[in-house]
This record gives C-alpha cells, sequence and structure tokens, in this order.
C-alpha cells in the first residue's frame, strides 16, 4: 500500500505524514475507516514505531485522523459533517422540496462518480463494489426493515463514490452523510413496495453496476443520472397524485400543507 518514503532533507516523521496525508487525499485512507495499526504502518514503511508516532501526532494536530476508544486511528471528513441540529437538516424535515433539491444534488455528482469510478477504479475498489451491489440482491424485503434496506443501497452508491479516487467529491457527499441516507429512504418507503417502480430501480443498479466494473465511463455516467432522475420523478409522481409521501423511518410528513391522515 506504502511506498518508500523521499525524505528531501525533512523529517522523517514528517515525510511519512506527508505521505499518509496522500493516501487520504487519494482516496486509500477513506473518511470514517481505520487506518492500518501502528505495527502493520511501521513494518510496511521500515521505521521505528517512534518515528511512526510522530507523524500520527502530525496528523491528529491537523485534524486529518482522531483517536477512537476501542477503533485506533480513524480517518477524519475533510469537510464539517451535516449533524441533525443543522440548518440544511431542519430543511430538509420541513421543507418538501429540500427532498428534490438533495436529488438533484445526488444526479449532479453520482453521475461523475459513476464515470471517474469507471475510469479510475482499481481492482480492490470492484470488489467492494460487487459486494455492495450482491448485498442489496440478497436482502431481506425492504418492507422487513426499511432503513436496513436504505443503508445497503446507500452502500452501494457510496462504494462507488470511493472508487472515483477524488477526495473532495467523497469527502462532500460523507459530510452529507445523513441528509443523502434520508432521500435513499424516502426511495425505499415510497417506491420499493410498488412492483414495477422496484424493478426499474433494480434494473438501473445493474446497469450502474455493469458499467462500472465493466470500465464504460460514459455509460456509467448516464446510467447513473438515469437512475437518480428516475427516483426523483416517481417521487413527484406520487405528490402529483396528492398521496402522503413518507420520507422517513420514524416520521410521515403530508406534502402541499395538507395535514397527515390518521389510519
Amino acid at each position: 500500500m506504502v511506498e518508500p518514503i523521499s525524505t528531501a532533507g525533512e523529517p522523517i516523521s514528517s515525510a511519512i505524514a506527508r505521505r499518509l496525508e496522500q493516501l487520504i487525499l487519494d482516496g486509500t485512507l477513506l473518511p470514517g475507516k481505520k487506518i492500518p495499526s501502528e505495527r502493520q504502518l511501521s513494518e510496511r514503511l521500515g521505521v521505528s514505531r517512534t518515528i511512526l508516532r510522530e507523524a500520527l501526532k502530525e496528523l491528529r494536530g491537523r485534524g486529518l485522523i482522531e483517536t477512537r476508544q476501542g477503533q485506533g486511528s480513524v480517518v477524519t471528513g475533510l469537510v464539517p459533517r451535516q449533524d441533525t441540529d443543522s440548518p440544511l437538516a431542519y430543511l430538509f424535515n420541513d421543507h418538501p422540496r429540500t427532498l428534490y433539491d438533495l436529488l438533484e444534488v445526488r444526479e449532479l455528482l453520482e453521475g461523475q462518480a459513476a464515470y471517474m469510478a469507471a475510469t479510475r477504479g482499481t481492482e480492490q475498489d470492484f470488489h467492494r463494489i460487487t459486494h455492495a451491489f450482491n448485498a442489496i440482491d440478497q436482502a431481506p424485503p425492504a418492507q422487513a426493515n426499511p432503513m436496513a434496506a436504505a443503508r445497503l443501497d446507500h452502500a452501494f452508491h457510496q462504494s462507488i463514490c470511493e472508487a472515483s479516487h477524488n477526495p473532495v467529491l467523497v469527502h462532500t457527499l460523507q459530510s452529507l452523510m445523513q441528509l443523502m441516507l434520508n432521500t435513499v429512504l424516502a426511495s425505499v418507503n415510497n417506491l420499493y413496495h410498488r412492483g414495477p417502480y422496484k424493478e426499474q430501480i433494480d434494473r438501473h443498479h445493474r446497469q450502474i453496476y455493469h458499467a462500472v466494473i465493466g470500465r464504460r465511463p460514459e455509460w456509467a455516467r448516464k446510467a447513473a443520472i438515469a437512475h437518480i432522475r428516475n427516483i426523483r420523478e416517481r417521487l413527484l409522481e406520487i405528490e402529483q397524485e396528492e398521496q402522503r409521501l413518507d420520507r422517513s423511518g420514524g416520521w410521515e410528513r403530508t406534502l402541499m400543507g395538507k395535514k397527515p391522515t390518521t389510519d
């Protein structure tokens, strides 16, 4: 994973820190993922654990990694994550159109992510994408656990984003993870139980998957865009039919200012 370190006159610990920074930037070390242990890194880099600790201390000082109890050192997100109390989360909860705004963002970013994944993805990336794709296919019906189904769906798209090896894109989507997951959950709650809609979603997932691992970037981009656009259009159809749109697992809101009906 790590190439020999060139110090160029700088302290060895700083050279190691710079190399680890590069691995974070190019997406080899992903946000939220544990980095190799001190023993593993020191062996791979051929340096003492004392020097390695100095390098890790530099990275912690820059906010690039953090130490978590029981996990060791973990890569942090380069972009601050939106929490449940953020203004954007408030808008999503209280203003229905924000769902469609987020889907427009997904269409733009995930189309490009699929293109870059097909171009830059490694065999290891494709293995992760295949694992995520198969997990969706083998999952129990979504009605049993909508959030679990949403997480599997989101993990598939996330694995493609990570294979883009564009750190700004990866960390930006990571910072919006909960909001993006909410858009997937809206899809699961409102579309998965409708046969034709679910079949179209499955077709799009297959098309994206085969385009990416087949290294067909233009096809991958078009398939990813078509997938998100289709979800957005189907959700709008449901809204226009004046049906209640279930936008998350724990609560429901009626669009267009109508009060929820009682069941």
